[in-house]
């Protein structure tokens, strides 16, 4: 073990299903690497503290090498205080009869203190993952209440649906998926998602691409819940450990990552979006020089004017 000082991260909602799976693989080294010990903050609402405090006893009963201390609170600047990689799980989810602008304005209230709280106390150089639904909106909240820090320092989880996409094609094709290159998804963490297959070196039926793949990748999550009765929580949780990790090692393949757009491809500058990315040097960069079918610009456009719709549903929320 060459590092000697622990490196701190903190997991939101770190009682519920997303971070059980989660925080086990980032103690076994999965994010920074084996040989960097790190030390937890376990953000909770205050009625789960409890329950995020037994999370703790287990997570001490694993006896991990790397383990060198828990904080559980419900305080954000506790929890937040010199992060150095924070995975933004905890949200509120959406109940029988809410309407979207229901479940923004209510997590915008959420991603907004956190955002804050990121921006008075973490690490100058945190890393901040929003899992939390509708993370590409909430990571934009969490941003824009984070002024002092770089818009770069934020993301939202679309590697869910990156890996998800990866996953139908080997299905379908018997590639494994490693194998597979240069897969992309774009726009919003939604139905409206476009799964691009353009410039992979997939070999696929236009067809089932079109009318079964991309349909079924953006239905997922309801799918799993309806055959599971649960909701897909493992297997989001080991995308955010994707995406967390080639944020910090790098990538050679293209990953699809939500960041905050610069304006390419026609997605409005601010909007976190997905795009098809490369991660040096520590940051995510948005491949360039792409040349779009009218087809791509269609999904891409009906996706982005969602988030559009989102960003205006919770204006009022940033103003001040």
């Amino acid at each position: 073990m060459t590092a000697s000082q622990p490196v701190k991260i903190t997991v939101t909602g770190a009682a519920g299903n997303i971070a059980y799976s989660l925080l086990w693989r980032i103690t076994a080294g999965d994010v920074y690497g084996k040989d960097t010990p790190v030390e937890l903050a376990l953000l909770e609402i205050p009625d789960a503290v409890g329950a995020a405090e037994g999370v703790a006893m287990e997570l001490n009963d694993s006896a991990f090498p790397l383990l060198r201390g828990i904080t559980v609170t419900d305080d954000p600047e506790v929890a937040f205080k010199d992060t150095k990689a924070a995975f933004l799980v905890g949200s509120r989810p959406r109940t029988k009869g809410m309407e979207r602008a229901d479940l923004l304005e209510a997590n915008g209230a959420i991603f907004t203190v956190q955002g804050k709280a990121l921006n008075a106390v973490a690490a100058r150089d945190v890393r901040v993952l929003v899992v939390g639904n509708p993370a590409n909106t909430n990571a934009y909240i969490a941003a824009n209440s984070a002024p002092d820090l770089d818009p770069s320092q934020f993301s939202a989880l679309m590697r869910l649906d990156h890996n998800r996409t990866l996953s139908q094609v080997s299905l379908k094709t018997g590639v494994p998926t490693a194998e597979l290159t240069k897969v992309a998804v774009w726009g919003n963490h939604s139905a409206s998602q476009f799964p691009d297959l353009t410039y992979s070196n997939a070999e696929v039926d236009e067809t089932w691409y079109k009318e079964e793949m991309i349909p079924k990748v953006a239905k997922r999550g309801a799918e799993i819940i309806a055959v599971r009765g649960r909701s897909s929580a493992a297997s989001a949780a080991s995308a955010a450990v994707d995406h967390m990790h080639d944020w910090i090692h790098g990538t050679e393949d293209w990953r699809t990552a939500a960041i905050v757009s610069d304006g390419s491809y026609g997605v409005d500058e601010g909007l976190v979006a997905g795009f098809p990315t490369v991660s040096r040097d520590g940051k995510w960069e948005i491949v360039q020089g792409l040349e779009l079918s009218d087809f791509q610009k269609e999904r891409i456009e009906a996706s982005v004017q969602e988030l559009r719709e989102e960003r205006e549903a919770v204006a009022h929320l940033l103003k001040g």
